[in-house]
């Protein structure tokens, strides 16, 4: 094993050491888990290492780490607290909680703030590792659970489930590398996973080849994306049969002839439009199936099961994607599918919104910044901000900002960047962590996507700084 590996997992094992001590001792645990897809993945790690160890433990999924929250935890009842997929942005915040509380942070942000030995914290940015690209937040809960108890080598496939949430396999072929591969290998030798070589398709597993192709918008295939009658012809022109009696067959049914056929016709079809057939190429990557959920099921591929997760947290409720980590399935995961289908509502009509008001996006050289504080769900920047970003007709290659109100008045914002910035020496979530402290504010996150919260008062003078900062970044 590589050697800073083999001292993030020797961190780990000494974090989980001491958790079981506090267990031990009869400790009252409150976790705090990050709302997206990648916290409620952890925060289910946690729980279910927890709950297996008969440890006393309160829940709760949250947006940001704020003065308001670090106050409640100060005062709180529990005498032992761990972060999940959050906190490490934050520990100029946390070293104001009372030192009678035991804090554990198992993070993959980027630090902020001065690490402090009474706070027991596993983050690979200590040991040179990049949160942003090899391990997420639910794998940094993963390897601290494991070291708890090697039972919970069961819980792998919530690890990978969460680094493909945060995008972790944005790589060649599309695979999980570093230490998401070790949390891979784990999911593969216990007979939990397979990843293969296929067609990345959402709904490969759950709809029709039909639906599941015109509802591929990542990349956008012109005529055939949102076009559900031409994706029909499509296949029956190829001589496709798409039911198996009176029944619709999905993606994962097709053989692999069937699958180079539709490949082929797709990049032709892409000539035909005189459009680039080059992002067609990511439709053709690994495949990170769960063997033990149904099949024909939307838990079953691990992205399907991570846009289940993501929609519970944009749409306000969490604690339905905890619960289907911790193996709720029937009737939640049908009130999950309804609660996706609003938030792909939501989006498409945010899209549009953004899109027909030109006059609400500032342009620069190297970013563009989309003014939706009037209209914008809060917790829905990040989604907008990675749509915009990943998109081959808006703003390419340029960082996308996203503006949105929050409840209290303030000014939420997310940063989407792409790996050509970063390879610049573009780094938003030091640019955002330092300029919200100036600001009033709380920031941070990766070099690629991170956020920022402040008051309105400061806007104008925040975005001018920070459009500064980045064009500085990238200059030099």
């Amino acid at each position: 094993m590589h050697e800073t590996y083999q001292k993030f997992s020797i961190q780990a094992k000494s974090a989980a050491e001491e958790i079981l001590d506090c267990i031990a001792n009869n400790s009252h645990f409150t976790i705090n888990c990050h709302y997206d897809a990648d916290g409620i993945t952890a925060a289910g790690i946690i729980a279910k290492s927890l709950s297996r160890q008969n440890a006393n433990f309160h829940l709760k999924l949250v947006k940001q780490m704020d003065q308001e929250i670090v106050d409640t935890l100060s005062d709180s009842i529990y005498d032992t607290i761990i972060l999940g997929d959050i906190g490490s942005g934050y520990l100029y915040l946390l070293k104001n909680i009372k030192k009678s509380k035991k804090i554990f942070i198992l993070d993959h942000h980027q630090i902020n703030g001065d690490v402090n030995e009474e706070i027991t914290q596993v983050n690979p940015h200590l040991h040179g590792i990049d949160g942003g690209k090899e391990i997420s937040g639910a794998g940094v809960t993963y390897f601290v659970a494991k070291s708890l108890d090697e039972k919970n080598i069961d819980l792998s496939p919530l690890a990978v489930v969460g680094a493909v949430a945060d995008m972790q396999d944005k790589n060649e072929k599309r695979e999980l590398n570093s230490l998401n591969s070790l949390i891979v290998n784990d999911a593969i030798e216990a007979g939990l996973l397979k990843a293969e070589r296929d067609l990345i398709i959402y709904g490969r597993e759950t709809r029709p080849i039909h639906k599941a192709l015109s509802h591929t918008m990542n990349p956008f295939l012109p005529g055939l994306s949102g076009q559900e009658d031409n994706c029909f012809a499509l296949l029956s022109s190829l001589s496709i049969p798409i039911k198996d009696g009176d029944r619709w067959r999905t993606i994962v049914e097709l053989s692999n002839d069937e699958k180079k056929k539709i490949f082929s016709a797709i990049v032709e079809h892409m000539t035909s439009k005189e459009v680039s057939a080059s992002p067609v190429m990511t439709l053709i990557g690994t495949v990170y199936t769960l063997i033990n959920e149904d099949m024909w099921t939307s838990t079953r591929d691990a992205r399907e099961y991570a846009t289940l997760l993501n929609a519970c947290g944009r749409m306000d409720r969490p604690s339905l994607g905890v619960a289907i980590c911790m193996g709720e399935r029937g009737s939640t995961v049908k009130e999950v599918a309804n609660l996706l289908s609003e938030h792909r509502k939501s989006l498409a009509s945010y899209i549009s919104l953004i899109t027909e008001k030109p006059e609400n996006i500032e342009r620069y050289e190297h970013l563009a910044i989309i003014h939706s504080e009037e209209f914008l769900n809060e917790n829905m920047t990040g989604a907008i901000s990675s749509l915009l970003s990943s998109s081959e007709t808006f703003e390419k290659n340029k960082v996308i900002i996203v503006l949105a109100k929050t409840k209290n008045g303030e000014i939420k914002l997310s940063a989407r960047g792409t790996d050509e910035l970063i390879e610049k020496g573009l780094n938003l979530g030091i640019i955002l962590q330092t300029l919200a402290k100036r600001y009033n504010g709380n920031g941070g996150g990766h070099k690629i996507a991170a956020g920022a919260q402040i008051p309105e008062s400061n806007q104008e003078n925040f975005l001018s700084d920070l459009k500064n900062e980045i064009s500085r970044a990238l200059s030099e």
